[in-house]
């Protein structure tokens, strides 16, 4: 259950969180986002997440490169998808199923 909400608060907090500490932008930097997670305590383990819905693509991928190398970016999206749609959500990270 915590997997649940702490994936779910990305989809409902982060964002505001980061507009209130950033200003509204259509993409956020990999350090605003990171920033934003250690500081407001989102659980860290969901940091990818949080770049796969708030970077540009290039950003993505370079952060991704360096931070996570491990982590598939295209399976990574599709692992959260099919999770949240187990748990029938339906909010803002619906944007990944794209």
């Amino acid at each position: 259950m915590f997997k649940y909400w702490s994936i779910k608060s990305y989809g409902t907090k982060l964002l505001p969180t980061l507009e209130r500490d950033f200003g509204c932008k259509e993409f956020y930097t990999a350090s605003e986002v990171r920033t934003t997670i250690f500081q407001h305590n989102f659980s860290p383990t969901y940091l990818p997440l949080g770049y796969l819905l708030f970077l540009d693509d290039i950003s993505l991928k370079e952060a991704m490169y360096i931070e996570f190398p491990d982590i598939d970016i295209s399976k990574y999206r599709q692992e959260i998808s099919s999770y949240l749609i187990s748990k029938s959500y339906h909010g803002y990270l619906q944007v990944l199923h794209h």
